[in-house]
C-alpha cells in the first residue's frame, strides 16, 4: 500500500555521519549500568538503581569526584538520600544537598571528624536547611570527641557510677559493654569516638 513520494529527495547516509552521530550520542542507561558494575565494582542491583535516572547517575558520579568510595557512596545515596527524597521515583534535582556537599560530609565521616551516627544527623539538617556539612557541624558543635584523656576521665566516672554493672561485666557479662558505651554516648550527645570508647572501657574494666 505504500508508493514512492516523488517530492522526497534521496538521502544518502555515509559512514562519517553515522560515526559522528554515535560519538555525540549520550551514554545509554544499559551501557552506563554495565560501566558502573565494571568500573566501580557495584552489584547489578545497585548499578540498576543508580542508573534508573540520568540525573541520579550524574549526581553519583559528581559526588565520586570528592569522595572516591563508590560502594559507600552508593549505599548512602540509596539509603539516606533516597529515604529523604521518598524513594527511587523522586527526582534528585529536588535535593537541596548537592553532590559536592554530600561528598564533603562523607569525607568528614571518613576522616573521623564526625561519627557515622552524627553524619546522619548532619545530613538530615542539611536536607532541611540547605546548609553545608561544615556549617552544620560547627553550629551544633558535633565534632567527634577523640581526646583520649578527656574520654578516659568520663569512662572512669561512668564505671564508678555503675558499680553493679562493672562487677557483672568483670564476672563475664561482656554484653554490658554496650551499656557502658551507651552511657558515654548519652553523656556526649553521640559525639564520642565509638571505637576509642570501646577500647577505653575495655581497658578500665580489666583493671
Amino acid at each position: 500500500r505504500y508508493f514512492p513520494d516523488p517530492d522526497l529527495v534521496p538521502v544518502v547516509i555515509d559512514e562519517t555521519w553515522i560515526e559522528e552521530a554515535l560519538r555525540t550520542m549520550p551514554e545509554l542507561p544499559d551501557d552506563r549500568k554495565t560501566r558502573f558494575v565494571r568500573d566501580y565494582e557495584l552489584s547489578e542491583e545497585d548499578a540498576r538503581v543508580l542508573t534508573s535516572a540520568r540525573e541520579l547517575a550524574d549526581y553519583f558520579e559528581k559526588a565520586l569526584e570528592g569522595y572516591n568510595q563508590p560502594k559507600k557512596l552508593g549505599n548512602w545515596i540509596m539509603t539516606e538520600l533516597m529515604r529523604e527524597l521518598k524513594g527511587e521515583d523522586a527526582s534528585i534535582t529536588d535535593c537541596p544537598v548537592g553532590p559536592e556537599s554530600l561528598a564533603r560530609l562523607l569525607a568528614m565521616m571518613e576522616k573521623g571528624t564526625i561519627s557515622g551516627k552524627i553524619a546522619k544527623t548532619v545530613f538530615a539538617e542539611m536536607m532541611l536547611s540547605g546548609k553545608d556539612a561544615e556549617t552544620v557541624v560547627s553550629e551544633k558543635n558535633l565534632v567527634q570527641m577523640s581526646d583520649e584523656n578527656e574520654l578516659e576521665n568520663m569512662v572512669r566516672q561512668i564505671i564508678a557510677a555503675n558499680p553493679q554493672q562493672a562487677a557483672d561485666y568483670r564476672a563475664g557479662k561482656t554484653k554490658l559493654m554496650g551499656f557502658f558505651v551507651g552511657q558515654l554516648m548519652q553523656s556526649t550527645k553521640g559525639r564520642a569516638n565509638p571505637q576509642l570508647a570501646n577500647q577505653l572501657f575495655a581497658k578500665a574494666l580489666s583493671e
